[in-house]
Parts: C-alpha cells; structure tokens; sequence
C-alpha cells in the first residue's frame, strides 16, 4: 500500500501493470447522471397504519402453528440438501446448526461465517431503514455464530429506474447500506445491480418488492468461538438480550395471517444494534453462554422454536404482560437474540449485562420436549417439529416439483 494513488501489480517481481486507483475504483471520471425520484404513493398507506386497528387472536397456539407453516418461515430443507454440505469436510455447522455457516480453515484456528440477509416487505415499507435492516441482521448472524464481520458483498435487484418511484427506492436503499456499512465496519468488496425486474399485471408493469440482498463474510478468531443456535440441555435458562416492543410492522403474522399487507418497517435502532452485537459476541468469547439466535423472521415464537426443534428439546416461557401478547411472541422488531445459559453461569451473565446496561429479559427455561407458553400447553416439539419440516416439501410435490 503506497500514498501515490496508484495500484502497482507485480507477478514475480516484475511490474505488469500500474492503475490509477481513482479509474479502476470509481469510475475515472465517467458519466454520473442524476435521474428523477420521487417518493411512492402507496407509501401514504403504509403511514396510515394503525396498530389498534389490528385485533387480538383468539387462540394463540393456532396462530402460531399457521405462521409456522408459511413458506417465508418453515424449513427450506428440500433446497439446500439437494447440495453437499460435506465437501472437503470443512463446514462445521452441519450438525450443530448457527445463524451462519461456518467454514473451518484448515491447518488455522480461524474460521469463516457467512450469510445472507434481505427482507424486501421491509425495504418496500422503508426502503433506508429496511436496507439498513438487511446489512444489520448479516451482522447480527455473524457474531451470533461467534465471529466478526468484516466484509460485504451485494445483489441488488429493482425494478425499472427510469420510474421515479422505483429509482426512489434505489436511493433510498443505497443511502441505508452505506451508513450500516461503515457503522459495523463491513466495507463493500463487490456485487451487482440488477434493475429492470417487473412484470406485466392487468395492462400495469409492476415491479418487483426492492430487494437489496446482503452478502457477509466473519471471522472467527478459534474455532471454540463457534457458537450454535440450538439450546443443548434441560433446565438451561432462556432470555432475550435486547428490548421487546409493541410492533407487528411489515411481520409474517401481520402480512398473512392478518392480511395487512401496508405496514411500517419494524422498529430498528442503529446504535442499539451495535452495542448488542459488541457484548453478545463478547459473551460467546467467553464460553459463558449456551446457544444463541436472533429474533427475525416469524418473531421471538419462531425463534424459540428452532432453538428448541435441533436436539429435539421444548421450553417453558412467559410473555411480558406489558405488550400485545401477539406482538410480544409474532413482531419481528430488530435488535433482539435469544440465548440459552447453564443455571450455574446465570449469575456472571446477569452482572455482565447488567454492567453494560444492556436491555434483558428473562422468559423462562428449556425443558424436555414439550412446548408451553404462559402455562398453556402447546403440545410436543416432535408435532411442529414435522410441520416446520414438511411444508415446503408439501406445496412442491403439489407443483409437480418435487424432482426438479
């Protein structure tokens, strides 16, 4: 690395080439045009949402068992173990599932963790903050894994951008990956754009949901920081690191089983995602906790219960009676993990966290293999077990495309 501005390139000691860094990185000078945007009109209904407008299930367990089985939730098993997880017996979470895949680097203690993250309803609803969403929960699977990111790679698909409401979009969600980006300190080694996705309804283009697909790359430091998302033993303590709210914006449960499909983002805080991810990764390091998985997709419900579904385990937890139960156990509000502790390192979890001022919540503890949520029995894990495995499998077979 020199101050001269320039890329030199050597290939036995010879120079073979010598590159402007300015022309080869940015573009040298190129055209830049500005292009009109303007913001869309449909987003006037997602500001008029009312969370109040929304009722309460009648029967909490039956929610949760349809939002299992939505294909956005349940297990893409029937995709990825068409492939070999096993070549060159690198990857080391075949059998012990994280929030990233981890890839041992042979003859070195460090490992690799990768992921990628985009929810497009959120980046529809907002697209600055719903990109920001998106390189932030890359983030939050990384160090949920044990490692620390590093770096970004991108796919970012729109629609046309001579229209000005997609081309808003476009803006928007540049100006939200930029500043996530330099917060986790994850620069953008690559990627691509991909506009001019849309189709034709009713005489209408309508253009794909922005989907500004993030690539992450982490490193792990030893081996022993890998950390599972699977709870491992009865009797281990549950909590949720981070801060519960009332918000079903632009969730699952909102979208499709209250059939809301305008809502905001769901809440997000640059800096509280920050510092959640700076003392969990810090937990891992230490060896003091036991499992640990963000609260995504689906809500802290989900998540429980893919925590619980690996070693075929249940839990026993109870919701905060300061929040819409619904919202509590199906909103999909960022900066939150669940983690699992042994009953003996409980006490040095809670003073860590309570030295940093990090929001916590203790719901409840890991059982055998029946689930229960504020004393109500939700039946075996085996049962949504077999539902959240076969739901995908199911609606393909129906295509007739099953053996693709």
């Amino acid at each position: 690395m020199t101050d001269t501005g320039r890329l030199e390139f050597y290939q036995q000691g010879e120079l073979v080439a010598d590159v402007p860094a300015w022309d080869l990185v940015l573009g040298g000078g190129a055209p830049v045009y500005e292009r009109e945007y303007s913001e869309p009109a449909y987003l006037q209904r997602i500001r008029s949402f009312q969370l109040s407008d929304i009722s309460l299930p009648d029967n909490y367990r039956e929610a949760a068992w349809e939002l299992i089985g939505l294909p956005n939730i349940a297990s893409k098993h029937w995709v990825y173990e068409q492939y070999d997880s096993m070549v060159r017996t690198n990857t080391m979470t075949t059998n012990h599932p994280s929030d990233a895949a981890i890839i041992r680097l042979k003859d070195s203690t460090k490992a690799l963790a990768l992921t990628t993250d985009c929810n497009a309803a959120y980046v529809y609803a907002a697209p600055h903050k719903g990109t920001m969403i998106a390189v932030a929960e890359a983030a939050r699977n990384i160090v949920c894994s044990g490692g620390q990111p590093v770096a970004v790679t991108n796919c970012l698909n729109f629609g046309n951008p001579y229209n000005p409401e997609v081309y808003w979009q476009f803006v928007e969600a540049i100006k939200g990956m930029g500043e996530a980006c330099k917060k986790f300190d994850t620069p953008v080694t690559g990627g691509n754009v991909s506009f001019y996705n849309q189709t034709v309804l009713q005489d209408r283009n309508e253009p794909v949901y922005p989907t500004p697909t993030i690539g992450m790359v982490g490193i792990l430091e030893e081996h022993d920081h890998c950390m599972t998302l699977a709870f491992r033993q009865a009797d281990d303590l549950i909590y949720m690191l981070g801060t519960p709210r009332n918000d079903l914006g632009s969730s699952q449960y909102l979208r499709h089983l209250k059939g809301v499909e305008c809502s905001p983002a769901p809440f997000f805080d640059l800096e509280e995602e920050a510092q959640l991810q700076e003392y969990l990764l810090e937990l891992i390091r230490k060896g003091w906790i036991q499992s640990a998985h963000d609260v995504s997709e689906g809500g802290l419900f989900t998540t429980l219960l893919e925590s619980a579904m690996v070693n075929r385990l249940g839990f026993d937890i109870e919701t905060d009676a300061n929040f819409r139960k619904d919202a509590y156990l199906f909103g999909e509000s960022q900066s939150r993990v669940l983690i699992s502790i042994a009953p003996e390192q409980e006490e040095g979890v809670v003073d860590f966290l309570n030295a940093r001022n990090l929001p916590f919540s203790a719901l409840g503890k890991v059982t055998t293999g029946t689930l229960r949520v504020d004393d109500e029995d939700y039946g075996p894990v085996d049962t949504w077990k077999a539902r959240y495995f076969s739901v995908l499998d199911e609606a393909l077979e129906s295509q007739n495309l099953h053996d693709i």
